[in-house]
């Protein structure tokens, strides 16, 4: 899925537009333009995926963005990963047959494990299982509901189902630019063989090494990069060179 270390830029759409959430609650957002603006500008600031996210899919259970997400996967010519609003067998094999290359599946693969499954037997290695945590427990529904399920535990579980690799959402953290929590990461990579791609907290270039160093095979990032605290460039050239 990464053959090195990649900072993927995210793209989480809300309304048709660009936005980032504080902690993942609604009416917290920053609005940030037109996502097929978006998505070309980290195209050519040497982007290699993107993370796209149809919030009001992930907190009402249904894809309300679909034309936004079809605008970007049908312009841009490097791998895109969806999430938000995902909920079928049949959902997720329409966007990948659609030019979507990798599903992200939450509340699905939650609710029913063997969706994991279900889909990787017809199209091999698209399918990430997102595991978002808040105070150490899974949460579903666009982060608003709890499940009880530890991340690290579930995790092999569904590298046995036929996940491509898991993403990792630190919720507490996410779009607070306050650092990361790099042991929730390094113990999830430890507990499972595909890539894990971590993602919240993100607000230094050193806290996406400590991701790197952590284990993560990527590191989504949002807010940090549209408030300009470092560029896109600036992190491949340092990763680079490290």
């Amino acid at each position: 899925m990464f053959e090195t270390f990649e900072v993927v830029p995210a793209v989480d759409i809300e309304g048709g537009q660009v936005v980032q959430l504080v902690g993942g609650e609604r009416g917290s957002e920053s609005a940030y333009g037109d996502p097929v603006e978006a998505a070309e500008r980290w195209v050519a600031a040497g982007a290699r995926t993107l993370h796209l996210v149809d919030l009001d899919g992930a907190f009402d259970g249904e894809r309300r963005n679909a034309t936004a997400i079809e605008r970007v996967v049908e312009t841009v010519d490097i791998p895109v990963q969806l999430g938000g609003g995902i909920r079928t067998a049949a959902d997720a094999r329409s966007l990948l047959d659609a030019g979507v290359d990798r599903v992200i599946l939450g509340t699905a693969a939650v609710e029913n494990p063997e969706v994991v499954a279900a889909i990787s037997d017809t199209h091999p290695g698209s399918v990430v299982v997102s595991l978002d945590a808040s105070d150490g427990e899974v949460v579903v529904s666009g982060w608003t509901e709890g499940t009880g399920i530890d991340p690290v535990e579930a995790a092999a579980g569904y590298e046995e189902r036929g996940a491509a690799g898991i993403l990792f959402t630190d919720v507490d953290v996410e779009g607070r630019l306050a650092g990361v929590r790099a042991d929730r990461v390094s113990r999830l990579a430890e507990a499972v063989s595909i890539p894990v791609v971590a993602s919240g907290g993100v607000e230094t270039l050193d806290d996406v090494r400590t991701l790197r160093d952590a284990g993560a095979s990527a590191a989504v990032v949002g807010t940090a990069l549209y408030e300009g605290r470092f560029t896109l460039g600036d992190a491949i050239t340092a990763l680079a060179e490290d």
